[in-house]
């Protein structure tokens, strides 16, 4: 059952850890056309042909991408443990729209670090947990094509509405969720793009990470503003 929160903070700590209880709410086995499927590009630079350059682009991206560095702050912003490998670990994500806060965990169940049909890939793939307002997957992939030089995210995911969310939150969705699901993309790779151009070629390109209590709040221009607290909040709405 979700709970509606006006004018205080959710507490992330409690809610993280209880999230581990919560398990992926979808069966691979049920992903079919009727499914949103997305592929989003973004470039983000480019290198000399070949393997990836020291500090380059590619490891620029990549090291602000497992940082969760890429989200645009104004649209989500997520709470984790940098304790907890990254395989494995749970985000405890924070969804704005308007006056609406929604609150919903993922996992990383895949790390990705391969070589496809000569390009070199890093990244990183989470699944949503029970309560989550969709039911599916997503990856941020950081390519290079060691031919070209050239430097990508590549956001894949797919996607339904989770079946349990109420009327009121079900309509909202319908109507807003999709438009602000392909806008979520493009500030991504927009958002990542600028933020390896400004921080290229330093040994830790990743900002200063805001630390609460122990646990991470990112992306790290995340900040809480005034307006936030007449926000209305709704912890796990599906």
């Amino acid at each position: 059952m979700s709970t509606v929160r006006l004018f205080d903070r959710l507490d992330p700590g409690p809610v993280l850890a209880a999230q581990r209880e919560r398990r992926v709410n979808f069966d691979p086995a049920e992903v079919d056309d009727t499914w949103h499927h997305d592929c989003s590009r973004a470039r983000l630079g480019t290198e000399e042909p070949g393997p990836p350059e020291p500090d380059g682009p590619w490891q620029t991206a990549c090291r602000l991408v497992a940082a969760y560095e890429m989200a645009d702050p104004s649209l989500i912003r997520a709470v984790y443990d940098p304790r907890a490998p990254l395989l494995g670990r749970d985000l405890l994500l924070e969804g704005r729209f308007l006056m609406l806060r929604f609150y919903f965990g993922v996992r990383i169940t895949d790390v990705i670090d391969d070589r496809r049909d000569g390009r070199r890939v890093w990244g990183w793939a989470y699944e949503t947990l029970e309560g989550h307002l969709e039911r599916g997957r997503m990856s941020y992939e950081v390519e290079k094509d060691e031919e070209s030089g050239r430097v990508e995210l590549v956001i894949k995911a797919y996607s339904e509405s989770a079946p349990t969310l109420g009327p009121v939150v079900a309509l909202g969705w319908k109507v807003f969720g999709r438009r602000t699901q392909l806008h979520f993309y493009r500030e991504c790779g927009r958002r990542l793009a600028g933020l390896v151009g400004e921080r290229l070629g330093q040994t830790d390109p990743v900002p200063e990470r805001r630390v609460i209590d122990g646990l991470v709040l990112a992306p790290a221009d995340a900040a809480r503003r005034p307006h936030h607290r007449w926000s209305i909040r709704r912890h796990q709405p599906g």
